[in-house]
């Protein structure tokens, strides 16, 4: 591609020494248009550079909990939860929905998604760890500010030829009915399921399938995922032991603050990077926090 770049960018030389030379208007439309597209080519370039890790390519597997703290934890999940689908929606990812525990009153206990795409855990590997929400509680009656947290996981969707050692030993299995907000396009046979893998408490589930056996086998899927990814985690951290790191591990730690009161703000804890546009935000325009992280990543 740095070659298609070098030889776009010649042309453009010569583009420019010929509009030195006369003021000609198709001329500055050919080059205007030339210049246009080599931008692209080099951020293309240059984001590919930036996704370069071993799983980036593959599609993520996404999933929001909500933190202790009731009502606006759980609304807060969900919020997080529409965000991801909104910037999946806009990024021209495909969605398809795992699981949703909602909570009757309000909001999700917890949700997982797959998001199919080129480059999709690349991109949401920034996602993970806790995310922190100021604002005033509409659960509130006297209209105090409350803080929020939920968290959000990551795991890439692993293709079939990556072994995971999984024994069937080690696995419980749970039947149950499926259920839904309103009770409402749900299947009303125990045809959901929930993994445990005992070892390492691992818990899965999958209800949005048609049938038990479709159930079972996302859940398998997802809970493939999430061993790799815990395997890769226990990997950096005896890495970073062995090398004297000191810098607090970012898995799992509080890396994101929205302040939707006194004043609003969107900060990264990691990157510094920061907006006031919470609005846009929460619909989903997270891409400059994402360029921000795998910039800093690369870095670190």
């Amino acid at each position: 591609m740095w070659e298609r770049a070098d030889g776009e960018y010649e042309e453009l030389s010569l583009l420019a020494e010929m509009l030195s030379e006369e003021d000609d208007y198709e001329l500055q439309k050919e080059f205007s248009t030339k210049s246009a597209e080599l931008k692209k080519l080099i951020e293309k370039e240059q984001l590919l550079l930036l996704l370069s890790d071993e799983h980036d390519s593959y599609d993520a597997i996404l999933t929001v909990h909500a933190g202790s703290g009731g009502l606006d934890s759980q609304d807060w999940a969900e919020m997080l939860l529409r965000l991801y689908l909104r910037w999946a929606e806009k990024s021209g990812f495909k969605v398809r929905i795992i699981e949703i525990v909602q909570d009757e009153e309000a909001g999700v206990k917890n949700a997982t998604v797959l998001i199919e795409g080129d480059f999709a855990y690349g991109f949401l590997k920034s996602e993970k760890g806790v995310h922190r929400l100021v604002r005033i509680s509409p659960f509130d009656a006297g209209k105090r500010r409350h803080t929020s947290f939920a968290s959000v996981d990551v795991a890439p969707d692993l293709p079939d030829d990556v072994e995971v050692d999984i024994r069937p030993e080690d696995l419980r299995v749970d039947t149950y009915r499926a259920s839904g907000a309103g009770g409402q396009y749900v299947n009303k046979t125990d045809s959901a399921v929930r993994i445990t893998h005992i070892p390492t408490g691992i818990v899965v589930a999958c209800q949005n399938e048609r049938s038990q056996h479709m159930n079972r086998q996302v859940a398998m899927q997802v809970l493939r995922s999430r061993l790799f990814e815990k395997a890769m985690r226990e990997r950096q951290q005896e890495l970073q032991a062995i090398q004297g790191e000191k810098k607090e591990i970012t898995w799992g730690s509080q890396i994101r603050s929205y302040v939707l009161q006194p004043f609003t703000l969107v900060k990264d804890n990691r990157t510094g990077h920061e907006t006031g546009n919470v609005q846009a935000v929460l619909d989903g325009d997270i891409d400059d926090f994402i360029m921000s992280f795998l910039r800093w990543k690369k870095q670190n």
